[in-house]
């Protein structure tokens, strides 16, 4: 299964072209892309899925929706370790 899972952005950058980002799931991070939400700025909290952040939302409901992926034991399959090394 394939989940779309909250984060918040806390660093965006242009690279060859492309708008990335690092997004900060609980205490893990993750390198993404962020051309499908170009709207998004440092601070919000995007929905990634397989690597793209695919849409915006507030924060609640990003704190919200974790809670419940974590409560489903849903988030440690789609971040993977907490305790890898992430870009």
């Amino acid at each position: 299964m394939c989940l779309a899972v909250p984060g918040k952005l806390v660093a965006a950058e242009e690279i060859a072209g492309i708008r990335m980002g690092r997004v900060k799931f609980g205490g893990v991070f993750r390198q993404t892309y962020l051309d499908f939400v170009p709207e998004a700025e440092i601070g919000d909290y995007v929905l990634v899925h397989v690597g793209f952040a695919i849409s915006r939302i507030d924060e609640e409901e990003a704190r919200r929706t974790y809670r419940m992926l974590e409560e489903i034991g849903a988030l440690q399959k789609e971040l993977g370790e907490a305790n890898s090394p992430s870009t």
